[in-house]
Order: structure tokens, then sequence, then C-alpha cells
């Protein structure tokens, strides 16, 4: 499984924002309810019953990647001397 099968991104939908494929369900809502230690079954049963677990853990992958493949540039800081 492979978090492109269920993660979409249409401009159209959510401005834009990843949801699950065929919903309009935001990919960082499911991972705030997995972060407020909810399950996949319990954010099935209890919140968006149209969810499979493996749309909520293609959630969990997505988010996973973007973090994995991140760029981070650091800016040297220069002190700024006067003249004086």
């Amino acid at each position: 499984m492979t978090w492109q099968e269920h993660i979409r991104v249409d401009p159209r939908i959510a401005f834009g924002k990843p949801v699950v494929a065929g919903t309009r369900i935001p990919v960082y809502m499911v991972l705030e309810l997995i972060e407020a230690g909810y399950t996949a079954r319990q954010i099935i049963a209890d919140f968006y019953p149209t969810l499979t677990e493996d749309a909520v853990r293609a959630c969990i992958r997505y988010a996973t990647d973007l973090a994995k493949n991140e760029e981070i540039y650091f800016v040297r800081e220069v002190a700024a001397t006067t003249a004086g």
C-alpha cells in the first residue's frame, strides 16, 4: 500500500489541502485524531465511517514521507557591527 493510492490534492477540494481520495476529509484532521490517541478503528467508527484502515494508515505514511523528505536550510546569523 502506498499513500498515493489514498491521498489526493485538488485545488477545487478543501482549498487544495491533501484529502482522503473520494472524500473531503483532510489528512490533517485524521492525523489530529491519531495524535489525540484514537485508533484507526475508533476514527472510522466514531468520526469517518466511510474511511478504511488503509486510508488512515495512508495519512500516517503521507505525513512520514513529508517529514522524511523535508529539506531544512539553516541560515547562519552574523552579528551586526556598528561603526562608530
